[in-house]
């Protein structure tokens, strides 16, 4: 398999699923700031232009962080990543694509690209505002769902992945404090092994 992924980009997080797995891969890098994602070598993988983008085994290609982390957890059935029984599991897919869709692309894109929904430059910072509320309210969401629990569905899963990667830019990129069960989360998951190796490699560490 070929991961490619952006150093601190939500691809972050379907790294550590990988190397939940120990299944062997290679991790391509792709350079978003010098615009390699819209180069041929790469949208000849993925015209989305989009990381994390995963090239399995048999050579096809999938896209979108919540159907590679649901694809990681089936494939890998050891890893433990997928939740038992179908209630479990939608429940996190649900928990995934609302980090993903919501927190990530309504939130946190508002608060780093303003110009992708400001009309003019006059409304960048209400847009970044909206951004910051949209993701503050996300995170307070993830709180109440984690209450009583160490792991968003009980067990740890595919979810928590993602919950770890909106945390991460939260807390370490912004240097902004977590509420107390996301924090917590946020502390477990960097105790994990797999994470740990990914932070290291991604030279977040």
């Amino acid at each position: 398999m070929k991961l490619y992924y952006a150093p601190g980009a939500c691809s972050v997080g379907i790294h550590v699923l990988l190397e939940e797995t120990g299944a062997p891969y290679e991790a391509v890098l792709v350079n978003l700031r010098e615009g390699a994602q819209f180069k041929p070598e790469f949208t000849g993988v993925n015209p989305k232009s989009k990381v994390p983008t995963l090239e399995r085994d048999d050579g096809s290609v999938l896209t979108e962080y919540p159907a590679i982390a649901f694809w990681i957890a089936s494939r890998f059935p050891t890893a433990g990543l997928m939740p038992i029984g179908m209630d479990a599991q939608a429940r996190a897919l649900e928990c995934t694509d609302y980090c993903v869709a919501t927190m990530h692309m309504q939130g946190f894109s508002r608060m780093f690209r303003p110009s992708n929904f400001a009309p003019s430059e006059g409304d960048a910072e209400a847009v970044k505002a909206r951004g910051a509320e949209i993701f503050s309210r996300g995170l307070a969401l993830m709180d109440k769902a984690l209450e009583g629990k160490e792991w968003l569905v009980g067990t740890y899963s595919f979810a928590d992945s993602a919950l770890f990667y909106v945390s991460f830019w939260w807390n370490a990129r912004l240097q902004k404090d977590l509420p107390a069960n996301v924090a917590a989360h946020y502390a477990r998951m960097k105790a994990r092994p797999a994470v740990q190796r990914t932070l290291a490699a991604e030279g977040l560490a």
